[in-house]
């Protein structure tokens, strides 16, 4: 199964809370099936985004014993793992650059950021965009808005500490995001 159906499958499998069809809609009538999940690092191609986000979740439902979150709903875990990147649809322009191959110089593609929500740190712009159409519950928010850890953050911020330790579930997607960017997603 192509990472596209499987995105779609577990989110309708998993999350239905009110809202959840008019996010799901809004997400196929946008270019998150198409988007690459960054400009030069994980998934830098078209698709990018979307295998990111499944592999995110299966990393995560590896996680959930280790980190103790029986207690956390197969709703809420979906949530926060195929919805955590939510902000980067549409931000990605393909342009072109001259580079130096031994036939010569040539134009090659490569992805641009443009950023057409500026909201500071991805994760609360995620936060933002799920929660024009679906309500979250603070465990949620924390998870997805810390989900980069200290890599967007000041290095003054110490407030993550406090968020990791009162909802184990932000500092587990944190992980699964980081083994998912790592280990399992190519760079082109």
């Amino acid at each position: 199964m192509d990472f596209k159906n499987r995105f779609y499958l577990l989110y309708e499998t998993y999350i239905t809370r009110p809202g959840s069809e008019e996010l799901r809609q809004w997400l196929e009538a946008s270019t998150f099936d198409t988007d690459p999940s960054s400009t030069k690092f994980h998934g830098n191609y078209a698709g990018g985004l979307i295998e990111h986000s499944v592999n995110v979740y299966s990393r995560l439902c590896n996680l959930r014993e280790v980190f103790g979150l029986s207690d956390v709903s197969d709703e809420t875990i979906a949530i926060v793992s195929l919805l955590h990147d939510l902000c980067k649809i549409g931000k990605y322009k393909v342009e072109l650059r001259n580079v130096k191959t031994e036939a010569g110089w040539v134009q090659k593609p490569f992805y641009k950021f443009v950023d057409t929500l500026p909201f500071g740190y991805h994760g609360p712009a995620s936060v933002f965009l799920i929660q024009r159409h679906m309500k979250l519950t603070d465990e949620e928010v924390a998870a997805i808005a810390c989900h980069m850890g200290a890599h967007d953050r000041p290095t003054t911020d110490y407030s993550l500490q406090d968020v990791y330790q009162k909802y184990p579930l932000a500092y587990a997607l944190h992980v699964a995001d980081c083994l998912a960017s790592f280990y399992d997603e190519k760079t082109v």
